[in-house]
Order: C-alpha cells, then sequence, then structure tokens
C-alpha cells in the first residue's frame, strides 16, 4: 500500500491532517484519543491534552524532546506515558493512534478480540491483535501492560474497557491499520444483527493475497486526449466521495469506467484510496496497460464485464458498512424494502468468495441489465452501470436499504413490499 507521501510534512502538519480525519469519521470524540510521531531525532510529536479534536492545528501540537523536556503552548496528552513506553519497547514503530471508536470499544467491554479472517485485507493489513487488561489511563502501570503486547509483536491492540491502540512504520501505516481494524469490527457487529459471520480460513486468505493477476502487457507510448483526463476526474471525486461518506476504506476500493470501446480507466492497488492522485489513475487500451503502471487485481473481471455489457459504462467495487453485514454472513439481501430501492437494484445475488479471482466466469454470468450488483461472500459489493455517478447512486441505494434491513431486524419481523406491489413497480418503471 503506498502511503500518503509525508516525506516532506512536519510530524505536527501529518499529526493534525490525520485526527481531522478520525474526527470526521466519527471514530473519536472532541476530548477522546491521541497521535504521536517519533522523529529521527527521538522527539514525540503527540496531541495536546484538553483540546478540541474537530478545530485542532499544527501550532496546539506538544513536542516531547527526547531529554524528558516538553515544548508547546498545551500540555501533551495525558495517555503519551503509554506512547513513550511502546517507542522504547518497539523501535521499528514510529507512529501511535490511540481511540475509542465505538466497534472496537464494543469488543473491548465484552472482553473479545475481532477475528479478522472475516475479510482478506483485515488480517493483512492489521496482522495478529493483542489485548492489554484494564490499568488506569494516564498511569505508568497501562503502559506498561500495552508496551508488552507491542513487545510480543503485536502492532494493534484492544484496551480492555477503554478502546484500541495500533503502531506504523509512519502514520499513514497506522492510520490504515487503525481504520481497517474498526471497519472489520463494524462488519462483525451488523453481521451478527443479521444473521452469523462466516470466516475465511488461513489458506483461502493467501490464496487471495497470492493471486497473480494476469498483468497485461504495456503499450509501447500513452496519449491523454481531453476526454479520457475528464474521465480520470471523474474517477477521482468519486473515490473521494465514496471515501468522505464511508462506502470505501483506505485498503479497498477499485473504479473503473469505459473510455472508448472497451477501453476503460481504472484504480490501482496499493494506494490510499483517500489520496488517490490523478496520474495514480490506470489507462487499459486494446488490452495493454499504461506503461509503468500496475492496474487493479480485479483488472481482468472489469474487463471480461465491458466485453460482454455493452450497456455497462461503469463499475464499482467496494466494501461499505451494511452491505458487507449481508457479504460476511451470506444472507439474502432483500431489496424489496422501499420502491426506489428494487427500481434501482431488482436484485443483488450473493457470488462465492474466489468468484471475483482472474479466470472465474460466476459474476460474469450472473450481471444483466436486470442484475447490476452482486456481493461477492467475504470480500466485497460490485455495483455496475451507465454513467459512473449513477452507479455511485445505485451504490448509495443499496448501502441505505442494507442499513434499513439491519437496524429494521432489530426492531422485529422485516415486512417488504409484496409481490403485487413489485409487479406494479415492474410495468410503470421497467417496462
Amino acid at each position: 500500500m503506498r502511503k500518503l507521501n509525508t516525506r516532506w510534512m512536519h510530524p505536527r502538519d501529518q499529526i493534525t491532517m490525520i485526527i481531522d480525519k478520525i474526527y470526521r469519521s466519527g471514530l473519536t470524540t472532541t476530548s477522546g484519543g491521541n497521535i504521536s510521531i517519533i522523529d529521527e531525532n527521538g522527539d514525540v510529536w503527540v496531541t495536546p491534552s484538553a483540546i478540541d479534536k474537530g478545530t485542532l492545528r499544527p501550532t496546539d501540537i506538544v513536542c516531547v524532546k527526547s531529554d524528558g523536556s516538553i515544548e508547546g503552548r498545551h500540555k501533551p496528552s495525558s495517555e503519551y506515558p503509554f506512547h513513550i513506553a511502546i517507542y522504547k519497547s518497539r523501535p521499528d514503530i514510529k507512529a501511535v493512534i490511540h481511540a475509542h471508536p465505538p466497534a472496537l470499544v464494543s469488543f473491548s467491554i465484552v472482553r473479545e478480540i475481532p477475528n479478522t479472517n472475516v475479510i482478506p485485507q483485515a488480517k493483512h493489513v492489521c496482522g495478529p491483535i493483542g489485548y492489554a487488561p484494564y490499568e488506569l489511563p494516564g498511569s505508568e502501570e497501562l503502559g506498561t501492560v500495552i508496551a508488552r503486547e507491542f513487545d510480543k509483536g503485536f502492532n494493534s491492540v484492544i484496551m480492555e474497557n477503554h478502546g484500541t491502540v495500533v503502531g506504523g512504520r509512519d502514520l499513514s501505516d497506522a492510520y490504515q491499520r487503525f481504520e481497517t481494524m474498526e471497519f472489520c469490527a463494524r462488519t462483525l457487529i451488523n453481521g451478527s444483527t443479521i444473521g452469523t459471520p462466516n470466516y475465511l480460513t488461513d489458506e483461502q486468505i493467501n490464496e487471495f493475497e497470492s493471486q497473480i493477476p494476469r498483468l497485461l502487457p504495456e503499450m509501447d507510448e500513452v496519449e491523454h486526449p481531453s476526454d479520457e483526463r475528464a474521465i480520470r476526474e471523474q474517477i477521482q471525486r468519486i473515490v473521494l466521495r465514496a471515501c468522505d461518506q464511508g462506502l470505501m476504506i483506505s485498503s479497498y476500493g477499485t473504479v473503473s469506467v469505459r473510455w472508448r470501446g472497451n477501453d476503460f480507466l481504472i484504480t490501482p492497488p496499493n494506494v490510499a484510496r483517500w489520496d488517490i492522485q490523478l496520474k495514480d489513475i490506470v489507462q487499459i487500451k486494446d488490452g495493454k496497460r499504461e506503461p509503468g503502471k500496475i492496474p487493479s487485481r480485479s483488472t481482468w473481471l472489469h474487463q471480461e464485464i465491458y466485453k460482454r455489457n455493452p450497456h455497462v459504462n461503469s463499475i464499482i467495487l467496494t466494501q461499505s458498512p451494511y452491505l458487507m453485514a449481508y457479504s460476511v454472513t451470506g444472507e439474502k439481501m432483500d431489496v424489496r424494502t422501499i420502491p426506489e430501492s428494487w427500481i434501482f437494484l431488482q436484485d443483488i445475488p450473493n457470488m462465492p468468495f474466489g468468484s471475483h479471482f482472474a479466470g472465474q466466469e460466476a459474476i460474469l454470468n450472473t450481471l444483466s441489465v436486470n442484475t447490476p450488483a452482486v456481493i461477492i461472500n467475504n470480500d466485497s459489493v460490485l455495483v455496475t452501470g451507465d454513467k459512473l455517478l449513477g452507479t455511485f447512486d445505485r451504490l448509495e441505494v443499496a448501502e441505505f436499504s442494507a442499513k434499513s434491513l439491519t437496524m429494521g431486524a432489530s426492531l422485529g419481523k422485516l415486512v417488504p413490499i409484496n409481490d403485487q406491489q413489485v409487479e406494479a413497480l415492474r410495468k410503470k418503471f421497467l417496462s
């Protein structure tokens, strides 16, 4: 995963940027959580104590010098001692994030660790998760029990009745781990509301991770005419919008748009989705890829969808919180919640894990005008459409429907519109 290029950013600017993302994503409160970076001099830059996370500025960040002295306008976070303890225990860790994201707090108060084998990249990104027994916040004892877990090799730790703490080789790495871990926990909770989550074996995850894409040959020359550049802008806008709305996370999500004939543009792997740049997007022309770039590992699937479905001009493959509840449980999502849902989606079948691998035909044989989207078990949702904005709208409608169904399941028996009402919709809107 290519992280945000922070090489030229001062630690205080990095911290301000990431705490803002965490706060605006609803993963911490005004007063909760803290972030730090240790620099090459051994100085630790850390968020201040009792300062509004929603308005934090670079000048608010505090520096705890390697000799223990403190520089800054504020006091450092009361929990900075455990950050120091982690850095002493693990010199390879250069950034630490601690917060109280709701789903992970849920696991901490039932004293469980989320099983990341529920989706492939969760285990890959988070790694094994440690567990730190409860100690008084801000105490040396808390620093000791947390550092002990990191000393065992864990980069992610559940803090009993408290929250979570993660470390990374830089702040972008730590943030991706933090975000993915919370997403995994939320997926398990949502899935448990409607059914029973199914887990992948280590062998299945290894198969996913070791997939060697059918790498297309490179073109000799590449051109970027104005219509091609316009598509790049569309893709970038939609990816960023999906991230802002919680429909895509840093570590997963692919968007492609047909260009001319069966040529198309597609997002790359190994780029934090919220930091995607126009130049990152890969052109696929005449079965060849843009020189020097690697397209998404799902490029083969996108290519075949365009070849076999002339009506499809855009594809989004992503993980959104409530649709993933149906993905990890394999439960059938009944889109007959409200008329709009059925008109937009009609039916969303579940496809087995692995059906999105190169060379597989199941998804290709299922997608059609009347079946524009599929849920891939333990992996993602794939949505197709004409214009990219319309495809994104379809994703939103599907996610809203899944959210309504998941929330409704806690209230009582779900009662969708009936067959007669569906037939009336078919005649009025789809004839």
